[in-house]
């Protein structure tokens, strides 16, 4: 159904303007003010990014322009990949792929000899951008539900009926799209992000919280977490690092997005909707608030409106020796400042404090002119030691790899 939308109707999904939009045929009702406009000063007309309602073709991507360090390669992996977001790696090597607005897919892509095949195992979901594959299984999570799709790899032609494994997330479309992952401690770790730009806390959202592979004893490990659409596991120590995305229309430089380490203490308050980036009070909700004082402060500040997304400890021995333990993380860009910021994919690394020691480039390129090529989303470390890139702009996934050469 959503591959036949018109360009319009593409449009008006990826802008998120209510809950109605995450089906095609119920459009919101024209005096509604989209979520993500709220607190928008007059006059404004920035707006999300529309992601296009078909993938860009393999011969008109941007791999010619995109830029990594000396002795790395970037390529083209798999193209006709509509809406492509986070990447998870089967057991068998199949790359499972999910999608958001435009698509409301998921994509399974094996590699014949050589050759990407893309595979859509499953269909007409609802805003399906959590999965995670673990013990031969592939979790999906929407802003309504957690399933499950036993023994997957083995059924790619004939999926199985999905397992339901939670049923009790808010079912918000703002901010209700998931990032999952099965921590170091056999537990699924699920976000529920703020149901606005800048609105009140209350027990059911900005947090992360883990449970149990069967849903059951749900626990909170943070609070405070606006929105969160990537984290991943320290390798040496089993710590949860978060990114976050900072509110929008407080100013084009401010806040910054950031990344956040929780450690293993869990239930850190990271100070949303009272305070933005540890050190901002809200100019609604921050009254009386001592940000550095009463809040978790962030690791890493990651750039204004970045959209700070996927991010993965490196583990591999392809790259050089000074990637092992650095972080790489997807900046999907901005689309609320009049300069675009971001859209790159950019490496961190730890101090072995909890905190950062420095941030710099790595993969670079997708943005000409102010106007996006690419938007980079996720990233996924293959068993070779490469990354694979996420790019829902032009429904594309990228692979980098490093020869010396």
């Amino acid at each position: 159904m959503l591959l036949s939308i018109t360009r319009a109707a593409a449009v008006a999904i990826a802008l998120g303007a209510g809950a109605g939009l995450a089906l095609a045929e119920d459009p919101p009702k024209p005096e509604e003010v989209p979520f993500w406009a709220i607190g928008k000063p007059k006059g404004n007309t920035l707006a999300p990014v529309p992601s296009f309602p078909i993938a860009t073709p393999a011969a008109q991507l941007p791999v010619a322009k995109l830029k990594v360090p000396p002795g790395f390669k970037v390529e083209v992996w798999a193209s006709d990949v509509l809406d492509a977001r986070g990447l998870r790696l089967g057991d068998k090597g199949t790359v499972f792929v999910s999608s958001l607005f435009v698509a409301g897919k998921i994509y399974a892509v094996t590699d014949k000899g050589g050759k990407r095949e893309v595979k859509t195992i499953a269909e007409k979901l609802f805003l399906p951008n959590g999965i995670e594959f673990y013990k031969g299984a592939l979790y999906v999570a929407t802003p309504k539900d957690i399933t499950r799709y036993d023994d997957i790899e083995a059924k790619l032609d004939s999926p199985p009926a999905p397992v339901m494994v939670y049923d009790k997330l808010p079912g918000d479309v703002p901010h209700g799209w998931k990032y999952i992952r099965v921590g170091p401690d056999g537990k699924l770790y699920v976000p529920t992000g703020a149901p606005c730009n800048i609105c009140a806390r209350d027990d059911k959202h900005m947090k992360i919280v883990r449970m149990n592979l069967d849903g059951s004893g749900e626990e909170i490990v943070a609070t405070g977490v606006r929105n969160t659409v990537g984290f991943d596991f320290d390798p040496k120590n089993g710590d949860l690092w978060y990114t976050n995305n900072g509110r929008d229309w407080l100013s084009e430089d401010l806040p910054n997005d950031s990344l956040n380490h929780v450690g293993k203490t869990g239930n850190k308050d990271f100070g949303y909707p009272y305070c933005h980036q540890g050190t901002i009070a809200d100019p609604e909700y921050g009254w009386g608030k001592n940000c550095a004082a009463e809040f978790a402060q962030p690791a890493l500040l990651t750039g204004p409106h970045a959209g700070t997304l996927g991010m993965r400890f490196y583990t591999g021995t392809m790259f050089p020796a000074k990637y092992r333990g650095a972080i790489f993380i997807a900046r999907h860009g901005s689309w609320n400042r009049t300069k675009i910021f971001g859209g790159d994919i950019v490496v961190a690394w730890p101090d072995g404090k909890g905190g950062i020691s420095k941030m710099e480039p790595f993969l670079t390129g997708f943005v000409d002119n102010n106007q996006y090529l690419g938007r980079p989303v996720d990233v996924m470390q293959m068993k070779d030691g490469s990354l694979l890139i996420s790019d829902d702009h032009a429904g594309a996934i990228y692979r980098v790899s490093y020869s010396g050469k």
